[in-house]
């Protein structure tokens, strides 16, 4: 538990550094077993989230699989963020453009977190995506279990 001491220090709890490692190690299974679960469906795994989150932005734009220019894959990312983040209440969808591209409105000031941190939101939020767009079972399984077959 956080609480501030009289003199304004912050003191963490003897629970605090247990409890971000467990929530850590659970996202990381998480994650993983969103990765195979993926690999199922396309017959390749991704590398990294930057990965997962162009495959988002390809399925969000709706056009399927083609070949993209340098931008359009910078701009499928940047929609497939607003997109994840937008199910915390971050973005909303503005509607598309004359080309048919969808553009979000930022409605909520985003935390400043540095890059680990950054990379935790967003799996969090890629692994909800999955979750409600596709009924994917992803946090479920974790709950309870060591093994991540379970």
């Amino acid at each position: 538990m956080w609480f501030l001491t009289y003199a304004g220090r912050l003191n963490i709890g003897p629970n605090f550094r247990n409890d971000m490692f467990k929530r850590d190690l659970d996202l990381e299974r998480q994650w993983n077993r969103l990765l195979m679960e993926i690999e199922k469906q396309i017959d390749k795994k991704p590398k990294d989230l930057n990965e997962v989150l162009f495959l988002v932005g390809v399925q969000e734009l709706g056009r399927g699989a083609k070949r993209f220019e340098k931008e359009e894959k910078q701009d499928l990312m940047h929609i497939a963020i607003c997109k994840v983040l937008s199910l915390a209440g971050y973005y909303e969808l503005e509607g598309l453009d004359k080309d048919g591209w969808p553009h979000w409105k930022l409605v909520k000031k985003l935390p400043h977190f540095d890059m680990l941190e950054q990379e935790k939101l967003l799996k969090m939020h890629v692994i909800e995506y999955f979750e409600r767009e596709y009924g994917w079972r992803i946090s479920v399984a974790s709950e309870g279990s060591e093994n991540p077959e379970n």
